[in-house]
């Protein structure tokens, strides 16, 4: 091959100099992923390696609105209760049996993560898997990992199913313009090509976990991360988990009080004061009320901790103390408002500041009461701490106001709580416009990102979502991070880099090296890549090398190329996988039990996509 030969250049420099500064951000987290994102982005448009007219054409590009309309399509589903019907039918096809019901609910959630994002089937099957763990009494650090790793798993079953995969057809045909000349042209996948591959990784890790991987969790980790961090079912878990105990309890202020012209946020902070739920000014009874709400006199707190903490709270500030719920009744009914826990994801908008900062209570109406954060619980001074991307926080709130905060979906919500279904009559609607939008993506007449932008627009038209709520749907990180990184791809091969570093690669290896032994060295270099630089990043990075490589190789570029796309989701040991790290804090995986089942789970995953990508190509 004549690149082998070619000199490095300034633009393959500075392309490869974007790349190594893109991991190193991305290694050490000191600035938002999607920001290193924009920078990398505009540095290829100030330094030409993207002509201008091109350079924003990744917010356009298949890719990225294929990823906006599963989002959307996931959110039609969910507000008609499928999930809510899911679960009640997979505790029936149960039986009560503890296996069965593993099973069952890891290879629907796979086979559901086939049509949607990842992340997206994780967030709707948590508080589905916290409903089944909290019916049957099995631990939820039991149900957790395995329903992750099959949706891992299942999002390999179709071209859609995950980020890297939707992102292929986009690299493959940008990859034509530099193609050498004699060389084949690089034809998109149809939307099922992945498909056997995909089943023979679900079966794979359908079977680990049901012969071998729930004994580790039993007897490991998993056995700890039951009694610390299972989501809240009762009022003991709270007690044993959080110390937050005890009954509800009105105090009304008297003029002798120095509670009167403090502010709510001034009174919680007082030392030794129990938990500070609700307010009442006159005739205004609220739960959670902002921070900066004043007290006077005659005004009634809803406090709640153990009878005497109260009961020296109120003699101490000149309170008096109601023997029972007189105000805040009907605030407090459990079937209206209580206790529940939910995780911070990695796209949150919460990352970094802190409850004070957010508002939670005058902008959301939810009260932080603790943080759970690699199995400390900070209940101090929290409204101060900064989250992180896994906390696990635990807030009080009205349920309504929870399902409004959680819309946003900036906490995932993983404790079992009430809510009615928004718009069960609109099921079938959903259902059929969801089934003709795959047979439309499988025709193959027209691309797949115009067929689910079809089904995006039945939902709408039919009044499954409103527009509003597919605004909200969509995971603007995940799409401004994906579009910015796009352009990269095109410069690593436009550039000439990805064939300067693949045909040095080729010069060093052994002669007569089997071609099955490069894919299985570019598939863990990929799967090395994605725990540093996101799965995103890696199919952009390495997808050029790749097709390269196996040109330079004398393989086919385009298993090559798939090869990394598959990969690039083999990650189940760190957080840089959003799907982990959004279980984590939940099952209270630590990170030793983690690697113990995720590596085996990775070497299995990378030889059978090496097996099965060289016996379908």
């Amino acid at each position: 091959m004549d690149d082998i030969g070619l000199a490095l250049t300034t633009d393959m420099k500075i392309v490869l100099g974007l790349v190594f500064l893109t991991m190193v951000l991305f290694v050490f987290q000191r600035v938002r992923a999607d920001l290193v994102a924009l920078v990398v982005l505009v540095m290829l448009g100030l330094t030409g390696l993207v002509q201008p007219e091109d350079v924003f054409n990744g917010f356009s590009s298949n890719a990225v609105i294929s990823v906006i309309a599963t989002m959307i399509l996931g959110m039609g589903l969910d507000r008609t209760g499928a999930l809510n019907r899911l679960a009640a039918w997979l505790l029936r096809r149960a039986h009560g049996m503890e296996q069965r019901l593993l099973l069952l609910t890891s290879a629907v959630a796979g086979v559901n993560s086939s049509v949607m994002q990842n992340p997206s089937v994780m967030a709707l099957y948590m508080p589905v898997v916290s409903r089944l763990s909290s019916r049957t009494g099995i631990p939820l650090s039991r149900m957790l990992l395995p329903v992750a790793i099959a949706i891992v798993m299942g999002g390999t079953l179709t071209m859609v199913g995950n980020s890297p995969l939707i992102l292929l057809n986009d690299l493959l045909v940008a990859a034509n313009a530099n193609l050498p000349s004699g060389a084949a042209t690089l034809e998109p996948l149809n939307m099922f090509a992945p498909l056997p591959i995909g089943l023979a990784l679900l079966f794979a890790g359908l079977a680990y976990f049901h012969f071998r991987g729930n004994r580790q969790l039993r007897g490991d980790g998993g056995g700890d991360g039951d009694s610390n961090v299972t989501p809240a079912r009762t009022e003991s878990y709270f007690a044993r988990t959080y110390g937050i105990d005890g009954d509800v309890h009105e105090l009304i202020v008297t003029a002798d009080s120095p509670l009167v012209g403090m502010t709510f946020g001034e009174a919680e902070a007082i030392h030794n004061a129990p938990l500070l739920l609700a307010l009442q000014t006159g005739n205004d009874a609220r739960l959670a009320p902002p921070a900066d709400a004043r007290i006077w006199v005659g005004s009634v707190l809803g406090a709640m901790g153990p009878r005497q903490q109260v009961l020296d709270f109120s003699q101490n500030q000149f309170l008096r103390m109601n023997s029972r719920l007189r105000n805040f009744a009907d605030l407090f009914n459990p079937s209206r408002a209580g206790i529940s826990e939910a995780v911070v994801p990695p796209t949150s908008k919460f990352i970094g500041k802190t409850a004070a900062q957010l508002q939670l209570r005058k902008q959301h109406g939810v009260s932080l009461l603790a943080v759970n954060r690699d199995k400390t619980v900070i209940r101090e001074d929290v409204r101060d701490v900064a989250l992180r991307a896994g906390d696990m926080l635990v807030l009080h709130s009205i349920w309504t106001d929870l399902t409004l905060a959680a819309s946003k979906r900036d906490i995932v919500v993983v404790t079992d709580y009430p809510k009615g279904e928004q718009r069960p009559h609109k099921f079938k609607i959903a259902m059929t416009i969801f089934a003709v939008t795959m047979l439309i993506a499988l025709s193959g007449r027209v691309p797949t990102s115009v067929a689910l932008m079809t089904g995006v627009a039945g939902m709408l038209v039919f009044g499954v979502l409103k527009m509003d709520e597919a605004y909200g749907a969509i995971s603007w990180k995940t799409v401004f991070l994906m579009a910015c990184l796009i352009p990269l791809g095109w410069a690593m091969d436009s550039s000439g880099a990805a064939a300067w570093v693949a045909g040095h690669t080729v010069e060093r290896l052994p002669t007569g090296l089997p071609i099955w032994l490069i894919e299985f060295a570019v598939a863990l270099l990929t799967a090395a890549f994605s725990m540093v630089i996101s799965h995103v990043g890696a199919t952009i990075v390495v997808v050029p090398l790749a097709i390269n490589l196996a040109l330079a190789a004398g393989g086919n570029p385009t298993a090559f190329a798939l090869i990394v796309a598959l990969s690039a989701s083999n990650n189940f040991v760190t957080q840089s996988n959003p799907v982990m790290s959004m279980i984590a804090g939940p099952g209270g995986y630590r990170p030793r039990e983690l690697w113990k089942i995720g590596i085996p789970l990775s070497l299995v995953y990378t030889a059978i996509v090496v097996l099965m990508v060289n016996l379908l190509f």
